[in-house]
């Protein structure tokens, strides 16, 4: 479908900072720049009940220091409504999907195409196709694509009761007993006839949405917190421990793992994840897949993606060596069949060495974003706060070619994940979102 059918089919009006869009209407009305509007609202913005703090923020480049103008409020928060149920995946240092919001809403019309080089769970993707955006998505991870298609393509509910009758959990090619300390032994069973369905199914080429929805579903049930899950109480679903550690969780609690049954479980999983897909959410995301892609395979270089197409990249890259992503993922990997090993996923202990990888992503993102287009890239504070990585980023995407128009750091408490975890505020882990904005000249 092309960019005008979509933008036929999809009824939407903002008025954002002086840019008043009505697409049905095909009218656009400029007051200003973006860029200028977009600084306006963030020095006036006074939504949830604080006033911006206009500050700035310094780099250095190989030539100068220089000053970057910076807005610091609390920009979205958890007061707000709550997000589409279909971003409800569980996935390791995640943001919320009220911050690609944020950005898209205010940068893009829909039909635009939005890229984010570091897919993770998929949030950018997802509210970009539900905002009526074409999604692009890259990570070396491959179970990012297995996370994130099947949410921009869901089947019904129906749909999916249809296919868990059909299946039969009992036909298994492998047993692991050591992830016994998780699963009960008929879970365990129902869990590996279910991953041999699904591999059967792909590898003779019948793999349809349903069945792929069904394997996103099982994933993010594997381990977690409460009943909802396959597992016994383990740790919130967005990390795996190892054997070892459940051992010892399941001795300090004295506990055992119960019988669950995984397909009412991944029913009951479907539900929640869409009780917001009505007619109208579902005809938005029908017209913007044909035109979805993603791409599994180092971001530094995507031939695949033309040049000067995109409008706007949403995206945070990994944390210097904040998180191991193949350590964290490892029984989502046995699930898939995934050797996380042989992943090569760069984690760069260095600032100079996360500077030279960010560079390389720079020079790609600037080849594929259209002139006049935006950048939004989500950095945070780590080794307590001593390292800002806004500060190391800046100079990266300077020497691409590209201009830092501003930093906008959310400034909000910790989320209920991080208290789970005992973190606390101010103490430990990521305490803001620190988001440079750059520009495509």
């Amino acid at each position: 479908m092309n960019g005008s059918n979509i933008n036929d089919s999809i009824s939407s009006h903002y008025n954002r900072g002086g840019i008043i869009i009505a697409v049905n209407q095909l009218t656009l009305e400029i007051e200003s720049s973006t860029s200028d509007c977009l600084k306006r609202e963030l020095a006036d913005f006074s939504a949830f009940g604080k006033n911006t703090i206009v500050t700035s923020t310094e780099a250095t480049t190989k030539c100068e220091r220089i000053r970057i103008e910076t807005y610091v409020n609390e920009f979205w928060t958890s007061k707000q409504r709550d997000a589409n149920a279909l971003h409800e995946i569980s996935y390791r240092a995640c943001f919320k999907p009220q911050l690609p919001i944020f950005f898209i809403e205010r940068l893009t019309l829909p039909s635009d195409v939005v890229y984010d080089p570091f897919a993770g769970r998929g949030t950018t993707l997802i509210e970009s196709a539900l905002l009526g955006r074409v999604p692009i998505g890259c990570d070396i991870n491959p179970l990012s694509s297995i996370m994130t298609l099947p949410r921009l393509n869901p089947p019904t509910v129906d749909q999916v009761a249809d296919r868990l009758s059909q299946i039969e959990l009992k036909d298994v090619d492998e047993y692991p007993k050591k992830l016994l300390v998780f699963y009960h032994p008929e879970t365990l069973k129902q869990i590996c006839a279910l991953k041999k369905y699904l591999k059967e199914k792909e590898q003779n080429g019948g793999s349809d949405q349903v069945d792929q929805w069904i394997r996103l579903v099982a994933l993010s049930r594997l381990t977690g917190h409460s009943s909802g899950f396959f597992s016994v109480y383990t740790l919130p679903p967005n990390q795996a421990v190892s054997i070892d550690s459940q051992k010892k969780i399941n001795q300090k609690r004295n506990q055992e793992p119960p019988l669950r049954d995984v397909k009412n479980l991944i029913l009951k999983k479907t539900r929640d994840l869409l009780k917001h897909c009505d007619d109208h959410t579902r005809h938005t995301l029908t017209c913007v897949f044909p035109q979805a892609k993603f791409l599994t395979q180092p971001s530094h270089s995507v031939p695949e993606i033309a040049s000067n197409t995109v409008s706007l990249v949403v995206t945070s890259p990994p944390f210097l060596d904040i998180v191991n992503y193949a350590q964290d993922n490892w029984l989502r990997c046995w699930f898939c069949g995934i050797d996380p090993a042989a992943v090569p996923i760069t984690i760069a202990k260095k600032v100079e060495q996360w500077q030279r990888e960010m560079t390389k992503i720079f020079h790609e993102l600037a080849r594929v974003l259209k002139p006049g287009g935006h950048i939004a890239f989500e950095v945070g504070e780590v080794r307590h706060g001593k390292i800002k990585l806004e500060e190391a980023v800046i100079p990266c995407g300077i020497e691409a070619g590209l201009m830092p128009l501003l930093v906008l750091i959310n400034d909000q408490k910790f989320t209920k994940t991080a208290n789970v975890w005992g973190v606390d505020n101010l103490k430990k882990g990521t305490n803001t979102n620190r988001i440079v904005v750059f520009k495509k000249e």
